[in-house]
């Protein structure tokens, strides 16, 4: 896939960021309006008909949901760094503990006027890299001690070029974004699939019961959509960053060199969290009748046959 450009391809992730964080409000008060049809057939008022009794309870409904989900969003938007670090048992490279690494980051950011990422390293054997952050004070481009150790310099990189385009790209911020959108309806959609079981199994009984349903479905329905959206956008953005990787670099080969050794070895023992690890270089799920929607990213023999053919 060519590659369109820095300045195309960072108009079109917040294009597409400002699209998200239209979409997903517009998908929430769309669910709310449903829900409150369904409170309406549930307390019926006999001077009002239906739709204006659904249209009384989203009028005093849908400010409290914005504002909710509004607040929700901000508190996991802005804590998404220290998740991450969590999550991966990431730790800080020092200079002075790998001066490898720092030269090749600082060379690629000198020559295209990046400012310099924070470093951060997982003690792992396993192959992978990720970029994270929503702003320049928080960038950060993070190895596996096993990246490092098993890549050559012009293999570590492309890989590390391939990281770098992401945040030039605004890719780390877009895909935060939709991360956290869709978290939000996953848990959502969590609670859903216990009530759906509850009252599979006799536990809900009359009126509420109907009106869990509707709102247990409403819930899987909201995170079906927004998980859609998300993957709509993820696998490019992989393509994306290989191109732009290797426009850095001059060295298509060299991260195709690379895709080739991390391929089949890029697991990390210590990182569980679907969510996290769709943000590595790599993540490979398991096959399946629905992996094609689900993949973040485009299958590796691909990315490398392309990287060969630049």
């Amino acid at each position: 896939m060519k590659y369109v450009g820095l300045e195309t391809q960072q108009r079109r992730n917040n294009m597409r960021s400002v699209i998200l964080l239209c979409c997903f409000p517009l998908l929430v008060l769309g669910l709310t309006y449903i829900a409150c049809i369904a409170f309406a057939y549930n307390f019926p008022r006999k001077d009002m008909a239906i739709q204006n009794v659904a249209q009384g309870f989203f009028l005093n409904a849908a400010p409290l949901v914005v504002i909710i989900i509004g607040i929700w969003f901000v508190i996991a938007f802005l804590a998404n760094t220290s998740i991450i670090n969590q999550a991966t048992g990431a730790e800080p490279l020092e200079r002075k503990n790998n001066k490898r690494v720092y030269n090749l980051i600082e060379n690629l950011c000198i020559s295209c006027g990046a400012s310099m990422p924070q470093v951060q390293i997982i003690e792992d054997k396993g192959m992978n890299a990720f970029a994270s952050g929503i702003n320049e004070s928080s960038f950060t481009i993070t190895l596996t001690s096993g990246l490092i150790n098993e890549l050559n310099d012009d293999e570590l990189e492309g890989v590390i070029a391939h990281e770098l385009t992401h945040i030039r790209n605004n890719d780390v911020r877009l895909m935060i974004v939709a991360i956290v959108f869709v978290g939000i309806f996953a848990i959502l959609a969590d609670i859903s699939w216990r009530l759906l079981r509850s009252i599979g199994r006799g536990r809900g009984k009359g009126k509420g019961s109907f009106l869990v349903l509707v709102l247990a479905l409403l819930a899987l329905i909201g995170y079906g959509i927004s998980f859609l959206m998300r993957f709509a956008i993820s696998r490019e953005r992989e393509y994306m960053a290989d191109a732009g990787g290797a426009s850095l670099t001059k060295k298509p080969w060299a991260l195709a060199s690379a895709l080739r050794k991390i391929s089949g070895h890029s697991e990390i023992s210590s990182v569980h969290d679907d969510s996290v690890q769709q943000l590595f270089i790599e993540h490979r799920k398991n096959a399946s009748l629905f992996s094609f929607l689900s993949a973040t990213h485009p299958p590796i023999e691909k990315r490398i046959a392309i990287l060969e053919n630049i």
